[in-house]
């Protein structure tokens, strides 16, 4: 028979003891092992833990049974001064019949480890904040990397370099490789263009303020930042009717588009400007100027020859018609 048999038939027989063999202080009783009562205070448990302690001391008590008696003692003690594992105890006291989730509880506090919350959270911002800084820096360099393999952007780049002085014309007195000098060149161009290169969106450059826990650290000073910036403008815009300047003009726009700041940014001068020449920021304008894109984006792919054959090709053969065609 199993051992949970076993115990299952020692409960029927002696009772169903609470007092189970490799559980908390065995088939003793941990309170009686310190001699305290069930209602014991902490302080009652440690002074009677550090009294039966010294009296049975390895290197005082010479009986045979002194270091078991000592262990027990230490044992009982360390289940009963945690007020989480002396509730478990209490628990199995109290309900000798649930031997599973008595098994549970005990291996639970048994097994998992003690880790503070606090530390849990801290590294896992942590991890998130690095995760976070090296993907913006891999999106960064896959810009700039794209950027210096584009011909023009190169061209313009070394002509800038070797107006600044930066790369010599006179390479055969070089007496450097020419793997060494072509390293060298693009050092030189990658900064020129990171230097110069306007770009902006989810390829920007990025901040160490960007990441997460420095986010956590600003975020009350972005809080009263926001609360400051929306009663100024109830106030100036609610209740004195002032007209909008070119941010607020700029700020209505980015919110009648849905777009976050970034992705506003990312826009050209050009798209920005049609946005402030129909006086976009007043709702209906948008709302007027959208469909007229919208049309004129249509008409766009009407014409395109490309999308002309992808619509017949959906029409004929698109995935909601049925055919016998291989």
């Amino acid at each position: 028979m199993g051992p949970i048999v076993v115990l299952l038939a020692l409960c029927s027989i002696r009772g169903c003891e609470a007092l189970i063999e490799g559980l908390y202080c065995g088939k003793e009783n941990c309170y009686d092992v310190l001699n305290v009562s069930r209602d014991a205070t902490k302080g009652e448990i440690s002074k009677s833990y550090r009294r039966l302690a010294r009296l049975y001391h390895p290197d005082k008590y010479k009986g045979k049974d002194g270091e078991k008696k000592f262990i027990s003692i230490s044992n009982a003690y360390e289940i009963l001064k945690e007020d989480d594992s002396r509730q478990d105890y209490d628990y199995m006291l109290d309900n000798p019949d649930e031997l599973y989730r008595n098994y549970y509880r005990y291996y639970r506090r048994k097994v998992v480890p003690k880790v503070d919350p606090k530390i849990v959270v801290a590294v896992t911002i942590s991890v998130i904040s690095l995760i976070q800084y090296y993907v913006w820096w891999a999106r960064y360099n896959e810009a700039i990397n794209s950027i210096m393999m584009v011909p023009k952007y190169r061209l313009k780049a070394m002509e800038m370099a070797t107006s600044q002085g930066l790369i010599s014309k006179q390479k055969k007195k070089d007496k450097r490789s020419k793997d060494e000098i072509k390293e060298e060149e693009n050092e030189i161009l990658r900064k020129i263009v990171e230097e110069n290169a306007d770009i902006r969106g989810v390829y920007c450059k990025p901040l160490i303020t960007d990441v997460l826990w420095i986010q956590i650290f600003i975020f009350p000073y972005y809080i009263f930042n926001y609360i400051v910036w929306y009663l100024r403008w109830i106030w100036k815009f609610n209740i004195k009717r002032e007209e909008y300047g070119d941010d607020e003009k700029q700020y209505l726009i980015r919110k009648h588009l849905r777009v976050s700041q970034g992705q506003f940014d990312a826009l050209t001068d050009e798209q920005k400007q049609v946005y402030i020449d129909r006086e976009a920021w007043v709702f209906q304008n948008f709302k007027e100027l959208k469909e007229e894109l919208m049309e004129e984006e249509r008409k766009k792919l009407a014409n395109n020859s490309k999308y002309k054959m992808y619509r017949r090709f959906m029409k004929n053969k698109g995935v909601s018609r049925m055919t016998f065609e291989d």
